[in-house]
């Protein structure tokens, strides 16, 4: 995963000479924040726009907030409506053992 999360360009390690990545710590936290976001269903494509903005990345606007706002609310109601569909699932698959075990 760390590769992909470089080739993504979500994350830049230093390089020893043999070419070995080397992790600093805060690498690793933003590791941790990658892999978090990810777990979530974040896309990385917005992971990078998250995380150019905790960095402080020059170029970034009130507009570029106002982009940002508006994804992040987009990302929000997905999420809502992935809980809503998983809690629908959950539901179905007690009810289904409920009744399954009422006729044993």
């Amino acid at each position: 995963m760390l590769r992909y999360y470089e080739a993504q360009g979500l994350l830049q390690p230093g390089r020893h000479p043999n070419g070995y990545r080397d992790y600093s710590e805060s690498d690793l936290n933003q590791v941790v924040t990658i892999r978090d976001l990810s777990r979530s269903g974040v896309p990385t494509r917005f992971i990078k726009i998250v995380l150019d903005r905790q960095s402080g990345q020059s170029g970034w606007s009130s507009t570029c907030d106002d982009i940002l706002a508006r994804m992040v609310t987009e990302q929000i109601d997905d999420l809502d409506t992935k809980i809503a569909c998983l809690t629908t699932s959950r539901a179905a698959l007690t009810q289904f053992l409920r009744e399954t075990h009422a006729n044993t």
